[in-house]
């Protein structure tokens, strides 16, 4: 039994080493972390320090650990704690002990623990950013973390950011130096500001959000403290509501681990310090072009991440316009951030792998030379030396790019060059003169004094004589030709120039030709259509003048007032200036066999001859049915029948028709979708009613109406067709109303017809104009016919 209890003492002491030294490893872990991210270091130069304090301080490495962990915690948690801690043991006042540690700093310790070990793995303030908000959010209840750092000028740029969003990053990427900013005013007094009422604070403070209440707490601490920082910790919070004395003590130790991390990105990168290195770039401050040497910067499990650049030649250059050995010790992503995953990253890792140089295909770079951007092209070529690659950059020779450029100029030009020597009898035509000339290139040059055999024989001797001139008398020539290719005949020209001896003698010949087919086929599409519109021109204008003297002819104007029936009549004809064609708008005033006069106005539809056509069969029916006893509507219904009967069936018109009595002064009248006539009796001004009436050929069975006026001295009628009233783009009611405002000033002013119509038309008419102005005087006499 003796026996079995010494080995449960050995295994129970065992085990509590064990345990003893996992919690030491852990403690030791978590303050290497904390100590790696407030200072920037290695791992390794992190267990020294703690190491090389505790030594100093004469503690063991545990203990140290605690304190180093415990100086995270501000002071004034430290002495709330050790004052709880010694009222509840006072063996404890005065004393540091490791097993005191964990009483001291409580939780917080651990929390900052690992927030330290992860902070030493990020790369960037992005990275730190998102690994702060992992941490914060469970421990703070943040919802977004922010970093600003101070810039020339005290403004601030955006430089890491989690939870934010990119469009809100995008708008507060720059902040101006202005009071009322929090990250602003939390450098510029050097302590942290708690923003925990948002309604209070948007009052006097311009806040980050939109809206600014997606945020209804936050917190601005300065990176380091005091008024030396420039770094500017945000931590913002959906929630409403103060923080915690706990989470203040938190987010102060957080901005104390940020400082060292942050400086860590700041140090200066330092390249490979080997022979090899040295020796690269001693090598490379000696030859010209771009070159740099690269070392891979593998993660854990051995794929490259990054390369860093060990060595540069002076000549080579990155994004931001450092050169030579300004470039070294950063990193290819950070020089050439548009490089990653392109095909030169591929064939870096491809070079890499397989010890093979890599070349890249051409590509098109903007250089700037002088301030002038300018465009060349290269190529890369990375080969492996040692563990890294040697980049060249390989810019093209700039006379294969002027040789590129005049072939894209012949092949879009369509034409080519050519060179005769005529002392060695060298022949030298581009590719280009073989296509524009049809030939075969595989037939090969032909000599200057046999080009005219190429050419179409009518077009072979002023070729001919346009070489002789050139050979010996060095006179240039600019000659038309045409050749048979297989697709057909070829507009060409050629353009040549000689090359003289001392004595004037032509030694050698250059010059071009040109496919000037498709320009010639457009030339002479365009004569052909000119010579068509010229056709027509004529045509039209012979139909114009035809139905001008036709008008003239079937529509006489009297050249002076006229009476009939008692009645004054003036009578206005005004033909459309726009267009070429002749209208159908015609009038009638006649004396009927029974002493009463006949007054009509129409408009047929259309113009030209077939219009003047209808007008004159129109006009001259309804006078003969009217003379012979027909009535107003039978008249116009018989009319309508003719015109759905003609030989244009399409054929329209308006009408209106007035037989006045002037016994009894009585004027009937009716009409066929016709303006109605506007009368002017003592001042006043307006429109009779429209009796019933369809437009003539739009319908076989159509109702026709009539009307009765009888009219007084002085009384003024006026009959009228559509172009006096119309205007494009306006209803028809608009042209009434202005035709009765300028008939009512017309009669204040007692004007003529002529300056009544010149205030109703304006100078481009887009149609005919037709009207009778009936007045009946005090005293009239009957007239003849008008």
């Amino acid at each position: 039994m003796v026996a079995l209890a010494r080995v449960v003492a050995r295994q129970r002491a065992e085990m509590d080493r064990l345990r003893d030294a996992a919690a030491t490893a852990a403690v030791l872990e978590r303050a290497k972390g904390a100590l790696m991210a407030t200072t920037g270091c290695s791992p390794d130069a992190a267990h020294e320090e703690l190491l090389q304090r505790a030594k100093s301080g004469n503690r063991t490495l545990l203990e140290e650990c605690w304190l180093t962990l415990g100086g995270l915690v501000p002071a004034e948690r430290q002495t709330a704690e050790r004052q709880t801690a010694e009222a509840a043991d006072p063996r404890r006042s005065g004393t540091v002990s490791w097993e005191a540690g964990p009483t001291a700093t409580g939780d917080l310790v651990d929390v900052l623990g690992q927030v330290g070990r992860d902070l030493v793995g990020v790369g960037s303030a992005q990275e730190l950013a998102e690994s702060l908000l992992e941490h914060l959010a469970p421990e703070v209840g943040a919802h977004a973390v922010i970093l600003y750092e101070r810039r020339h000028g005290n403004g601030l740029e955006l430089i890491g950011h989690a939870g934010l969003g990119a469009t809100l990053a995008a708008q507060w990427h720059h902040v101006p130096p202005v009071n009322g900013i929090l990250p602003v005013d939390a450098l510029t007094a050097g302590e942290p500001c708690w923003l925990e009422d948002v309604v209070k604070d948007r009052r006097h403070d311009l806040l980050i959000g939109d809206p600014p209440e997606r945020w209804r707490s936050r917190a601005w601490l300065p990176v380091p403290g005091g008024d030396t920082a420039r770094v500017a910790l945000g931590v913002l919070r959906r929630p409403a509501g103060a923080f915690a004395p706990r989470e203040r003590e938190l987010l102060r130790s957080v901005a104390r681990l940020c400082a060292g991390r942050l400086r860590a990105f700041d140090a200066p990168h330092e390249g490979a310090d080997d022979d090899t290195t040295r020796n690269v770039q001693s090598v490379l401050d000696a030859v010209p072009g771009a070159a740099i040497l690269l070392t891979p910067l593998r993660s854990a499990s051995g794929e490259v991440e990054d390369y860093r650049i060990d060595a540069a030649t002076s000549e080579a250059v990155d994004v931001f316009g450092r050169t030579g050995r300004e470039m070294v010790g950063s990193h290819v992503l950070e020089s050439y951030p548009s490089v990653a995953g392109e095909p030169l990253w591929l064939g870096y890792l491809d070079a890499l792998m397989t010890g093979v140089p890599f070349e890249s295909e051409p590509f098109a770079y903007q250089d700037v030379s002088e301030g002038v951007p300018v465009t060349a092209t290269y190529s890369v070529r990375a080969a492996p030396l040692g563990d890294g690659l040697l980049v060249t950059w390989l810019r093209h020779d700039p006379a294969e790019r002027q040789e590129q450029r005049l072939s894209d100029v012949q092949r879009l030009g369509n034409l080519g060059w050519a060179n005769w020597n005529l002392v060695t009898q060298e022949i030298t035509w581009s590719p280009q003169t073989y296509a524009v000339l049809g030939r075969d290139p595989a037939l090969g040059p032909v000599p200057l004094e046999r080009l005219p055999e190429l050419v179409l024989p009518q077009d072979a001797a002023p070729l001919a004589h346009a070489i002789t001139r050139l050979v010996h008398r060095a006179r240039a020539f600019d000659v038309p030709f045409r050749v048979q290719a297989p697709d057909g005949v070829r507009h060409l020209r050629i353009v040549a120039e000689a090359v003289t001896e001392p004595d004037g003698t032509a030694a050698d010949v250059h010059g071009f030709m040109q496919d000037l087919t498709a320009q010639r086929s457009a030339e002479l599409a365009l004569v052909e259509s000119e010579r068509a519109m010229l056709l027509q021109r004529g045509v039209l204008q012979a139909e114009r003048a035809l139905a001008a003297r036709l008008q003239h002819a079937l529509l006489p104007l009297p050249s002076a007032p006229v009476l009939l029936a008692g009645l004054r009549i003036e009578v206005a004809y005004l033909p459309a200036q726009s267009g070429i064609h002749v209208g159908g708008d015609w009038f009638s005033a006649i004396e009927l066999p029974d002493d009463a006069a006949l007054f009509v106005v129409g408009d047929v539809a259309g113009h030209g001859i077939g219009a003047v056509a209808t007008m004159a069969q129109l006009r001259f029916t309804a006078k003969g049915m009217v003379s012979t006893g027909s009535s107003l509507t039978d008249a116009l219904a018989r009319l309508n029948r003719l015109l759905l009967h003609s030989r244009d069936s399409r054929a329209t018109a308006t009408m209106v028709l007035a037989r006045y009595d002037p016994g009894t002064h009585v004027l009937t009248w009716a009409q066929a979708g016709h303006p109605p006539p506007l009368l002017v009796r003592g001042g006043e001004v307006r429109y009779l009613g429209r009796p019933r009436g369809m437009l003539l050929g739009a319908s076989a069975h159509p109702v026709f109406e009539s009307a009765e006026i009888t009219l007084e001295p002085g009384d003024r009628l006026l009959l009228y067709t559509d172009g006096l009233v119309e205007r494009t783009g306006e209803g028809i009611d608009a042209g009434f109303d202005r035709l009765a405002d300028a008939v009512r000033d017309h009669e204040r002013r007692r004007g003529t017809l002529e300056a009544l119509l010149g205030s109703m038309l304006p100078e481009e008419r887009r149609d005919d104009v037709c009207v009778l102005d009936i007045r009946m005087p005090l005293d009239a006499d009957a007239g003849g016919d008008a």
